[in-house]
C-alpha cells in the first residue's frame, strides 16, 4: 500500500500483510516448479520436497488472516484500505489452495515413478511452466495494483483450459489403446485436472485485483473453455 496514514505502525502492518502474501506466493511458486521438474525428471526426492513445503504454506496462510482480522477490529479501515484488507482474506486462501494442488501434483508424480512411463507428454510441463507464470503475474498484480497485468492473467485461462481439453482426449485414447496405460494416464489426468485448477485460482485473483482497484467487478465473460467433462473419444 502507497497511501500513508496518520498512524505510521498502520502502514507498517498493512506492508507486513502484503509482504506475508508474498511470501506465500513465493512457496506456492517453487512448489508448483518443483513438482513439475519433478514429473520431467522423475525425480521422487524433489517430489517429496514439494510435499514437505505445504505445510510452510499453511502456517503462513494462518498468520495472514490473524493478521487480517485484527487490523479489521483494531483499525477499522475504510474505502481503499479495507478493500485492501477483506481482498487479501480472500486472496490468502485461494494461494493456500494453489499449494494443495501443486502438493497434489507432487504426490501424483511419486506414484507414476513407480510405473512404467507412458508416451512422452510434452504438454503437461508446458502447461505447467504457463500456470506458474500466471500465478507469478497475478501476485505481482495484486502487490503492485496493476490492473492491466490482472487482465492480462484473466485472459491468459482460456489457454490453458484448451491445452487441457487436448490432453484430456490424448490420454483416453492412451488408455484405449491399450489397458496397460489405465492406470498412469488417470493419474497424468489428475495431474492435469490440478494445474488447470491453479490456472482457474490466478483468475480469480485477477478478478479481485480488479475489484480491489477499480471498485467495480470485472466486465466481461470469463474466458472459461473446459469442455472435458463432456468429451466423448471413440476408439477408431
Amino acid at each position: 500500500m502507497t497511501t500513508d496514514h496518520i498512524v505510521k505502525s498502520f502502514d507498517e502492518e498493512l506492508n507486513r500483510l502484503s509482504d506475508l502474501i508474498n511470501r506465500m506466493g513465493g512457496l506456492a511458486e517453487s512448489q508448483l516448479e518443483n513438482a513439475i521438474e519433478a514429473m520431467q525428471k522423475r525425480d521422487s526426492d524433489l517430489a517429496e520436497e514439494a510435499v514437505a513445503h505445504d505445510r510452510l504454506i499453511d502456517d503462513l496462510h494462518a498468520e495472514v488472516d490473524e493478521m487480517a482480522i485484527r487490523l479489521l477490529a483494531l483499525r477499522q479501515p475504510m474505502a481503499g484500505d479495507l478493500r485492501h484488507i477483506v481482498t487479501t482474506l480472500k486472496v490468502a486462501p485461494m494461494v493456500e489452495r494453489i499449494g494443495d494442488y501443486a502438493k497434489n501434483v507432487a504426490k501424483r508424480t511419486i506414484a507414476l515413478n513407480q510405473m512404467p512411463p507412458v508416451k512422452p507428454l510434452f504438454i503437461i510441463p508446458r502447461m505447467g511452466h504457463m500456470v506458474r507464470d500466471m500465478t507469478k503475474d497475478v501476485l505481482d498484480a495484486f502487490s503492485n495494483n496493476d490492473v492491466a497485468m490482472a487482465q492480462d492473467v484473466w485472459a491468459r485461462d482460456k489457454e490453458v483450459d484448451d491445452m487441457y481439453d487436448g490432453l484430456f482426449r490424448e490420454l483416453l485414447t492412451y488408455m484405449m489403446e491399450d489397458a496397460r496405460n489405465i492406470t498412469a494416464c488417470t493419474h497424468l489426468l489428475f495431474v492435469a485436472r490440478n494445474i488447470e485448477r491453479i490456472g482457474d485460482l490466478a483468475t480469480n485473483i485477477a478478478e479481485l485485483i480488479y475489484y480491489q482497484v477499480e471498485g467495480v467487478p470485472l466486465d466481461g465473460d470469463r474466458p472459461k473453455a473446459d469442455q472435458a467433462s463432456i468429451t466423448v473419444v471413440e476408439p477408431d
